[in-house]
């Protein structure tokens, strides 16, 4: 895998975004708040097209496709646009997600948000980086003193199950932390829990290209992540994922058990 030439061809699909985000944008519902533009589908075939093209040795998994008959193996996992709820309403916190590996395990994980020209990336084993700069995650270590991000899945507005698991969470983690953040793309959460800002991040419902990328660049930047019960985060399976600082992880998972 050429890490640059992956960089390249994530820059270039970085200038469509950010095109698209400062323009009118065409929106349709794949479901009651789950939005699409004809930028996620454009961005994504561009990435689809040139990642065929230049890297044959692998399959690709993304957002906007099928999907049915791709087995994760070799894999690069594409969301095109994380956060399109935001990017459709002109809130720049927004990213393209390109997550790389190879038999199952991680490789490369790049995530960009061109509105505010940042770059995260990693490469297994070589640390994780902000526009060419190391980063590693906060070294808090007081649950009252860090802050928290998390979000709200799509089904809280049809699954009052969700909606009361959700909020029962937050009304348990709330009062006892710094405060807790909802940005609205959890790729970009999580880089920012990789680079210091945010001690811990947790929600449910994710699929694989909302955190593909981005636990690549937290693991290596000494954070951690995991299944809502400890257990290693296995990507395509999980319902919840917890993402930290390593050092709030124990008691953030004792109190989402609450």
């Amino acid at each position: 895998m050429n890490k640059e030439k992956l960089k390249e061809i994530i820059l270039e699909a970085g200038v469509t975004l950010k095109e698209g985000f400062y323009s009118k944008k065409e929106i349709t519902h794949k479901g009651t708040k789950d939005l699409v533009t004809i930028y996620d589908v454009a961005i994504e075939k561009f990435l689809i097209e040139k990642f065929v093209r230049e890297f044959s040795e692998y399959n690709i998994i993304a957002e906007e496709s099928d999907n049915k008959n791709v087995e994760f193996h070799n894999s690069i996992i594409i969301d095109p646009i994380d956060g399109t709820t935001n990017f459709a309403n002109g809130v720049p916190h927004v990213a393209i997600s390109v997550g790389v590996y190879k038999n199952k395990r991680p490789l490369i994980g790049m995530v960009y948000n061109p509105i505010l020209e940042e770059f995260f990336e990693a490469e297994f084993g070589n640390g994780a980086y902000l526009n060419g700069e190391r980063i590693s995650v906060s070294e808090e270590s007081s649950f009252q003193k860090s802050l928290l991000s998390s979000g709200f899945p799509y089904s809280t507005s049809e699954n009052k199950k969700d909606l009361d698991e959700v909020l029962n969470k937050l009304k348990t983690i709330l009062p006892v932390c710094q405060d807790v953040r909802r940005f609205g793309a959890a790729s970009l959460d999580i880089c920012y829990v990789a680079r210091g800002m945010l001690e811990g991040y947790y929600e449910m419902n994710l699929k694989a290209w909302d955190v593909a990328a981005a636990i690549i660049i937290l693991a290596e930047a000494g954070g951690r992540f995991s299944s809502i019960d400890g257990s290693d985060y296995i990507l395509f399976y999980e319902k919840y994922i917890v993402a930290s600082n390593g050092n709030i992880h124990r008691e953030l998972i004792e109190k989402l058990a609450l």
